[in-house]
């Protein structure tokens, strides 16, 4: 970057090809504006780990970052820097920088979030369209942790030591951009994050690539504490696993002659786990899910809707 934040415009040095995702939060609708549930440094944190979680999803190397403010009266100039120092600290983390945004009013808090990234080669960078049958279907992370958070901060589930484990990882998410990095160089199919559950973000790669995805539920991959929660509520910790969202891990598809190659790359970036959860099969685009018995679970996690 060569100018930023301080001047009329940012002002950086480009790569061959650009990446650019838009992401917004509002309040009452993604978060509520609350020290118990989340601080405003989280809320800023929160914010542009959905935008940069779309970068990782492309294989994209994280850029310059640009975020509209839209604040309520009476939100207070310290509040404010809380929300940018927030996004600050994830940035600084990712490797991305914030190169510039505005300030508006607006009638409860508002975030909007460009994220910028980069790559030298088309090759480099992988969208939803390219699954093919007979691909591996894989997991980074564990799944969860938001979901099974939102029951506890909601008073559905007790406060405990597993509850404060997933309370934290909600709070505190971490976009999978080297991961994303490093599936893109070790010959994947597809790719997607995990931000609306596995549910929905499956079968967005199973219609873009004219394919179906089989995942098996048990074998999704959960998070510490996960299972304690849903005892407490009397439900499926897979079913929650697969439909809450905000994990924002990378779920992906694979020639299974790479799939040595993935979990050495995936290692080499930082050891998240992979997990194997499903194949690629013709059929009907979209995604299924099994039970331990092999028998059809429908499913459905966020959908976007305007109506």
């Amino acid at each position: 970057m060569l100018r930023g934040v301080g001047d009329d415009a940012a002002v950086v040095r480009a790569r061959r090809f650009s990446v650019t995702s838009l992401d917004a939060i509002v309040d009452g609708v993604h978060f509520r504006l609350d020290g118990e549930w989340r601080t405003p440094r989280e809320i800023g944190r929160l914010a542009l780990a959905g935008a940069l979680s779309d970068l990782a999803a492309m294989g994209a190397d994280p850029g310059e970052a640009y975020l509209l403010l839209g604040l309520p009266g009476g939100f207070g100039e310290e509040r404010a820097i809380e929300l940018v120092r927030g996004a600050g600290e994830l940035a600084e983390e990712c490797g991305a920088v914030i190169a510039g945004g505005d300030v508006v009013s607006a009638p409860v808090l508002t975030l909007s979030v460009t994220a910028v990234g980069w790559a030298d080669a088309a090759e480099q960078l992988i969208g939803r369209d390219g699954a093919l049958e007979g691909d591996l279907v894989g997991v980074t992370g564990t799944l969860g942790a938001p979901g099974a958070a939102l029951a506890v901060m909601e008073g559905r589930a007790p406060r405990g030591a597993a509850a404060e484990r997933l309370l934290a990882r909600a709070r505190n998410p971490a976009p999978r951009l080297a991961e994303g990095r490093a599936l893109a160089g070790a010959g994947i199919h597809a790719l997607i994050d995990l931000s609306d559950g596995i549910a929905t973000d499956a079968a967005h790669i199973g219609r873009a690539s004219a394919v179906k995805l089989a995942i098996r539920l048990h074998a999704l991959p959960l998070a510490d504490g996960v299972r304690e929660v849903c005892a407490e509520l009397g439900g499926d910790p897979w079913r929650l696993a697969a439909c809450a969202g905000e994990d924002y891990e990378l779920c992906f598809c694979a020639p299974p002659a790479q799939r040595e190659a993935i979990e050495r790359a995936l290692a080499d970036a930082g050891g998240e786990q992979v997990t194997w959860i499903g194949e690629v099969l013709a059929g009907e685009p979209g995604a299924g899910f099994s039970d331990e018995q092999g028998g059809d679970v429908p499913l459905q996690g966020f959908e976007h809707r305007w109506d």
